[in-house]
């Protein structure tokens, strides 16, 4: 799941940057409950704020009305 957040976060940061992205750190992630086979998964992601090439990015996986994640984590944009 938090996964996902970055792919959605690297996905809007990549439109603006046009370079690739990684994780930089994943600085807190609290799971609430756990997915189970069959649930439809929201994801959302959005950015905090930015200082060079980083990126700190808050998101949330969401299930019906379950919050299953909540994560925030740092993208790198670019080469290593």
């Amino acid at each position: 799941m938090i996964e996902s957040v970055a792919q959605l976060a690297g996905i809007v940061v990549a439109q603006t940057e046009d370079e690739g992205g990684f994780i930089a750190s994943i600085d807190h992630a609290l799971f609430s409950c756990p997915a189970t086979v069959g649930d439809l998964l929201t994801v959302s992601a959005r950015v905090i704020k930015s200082f060079g090439r980083l990126f700190m990015i808050e998101g949330n996986v969401t299930s019906d009305a379950d919050q299953l994640l909540s994560v925030q984590l740092t993208l790198g944009v670019g080469k290593l």
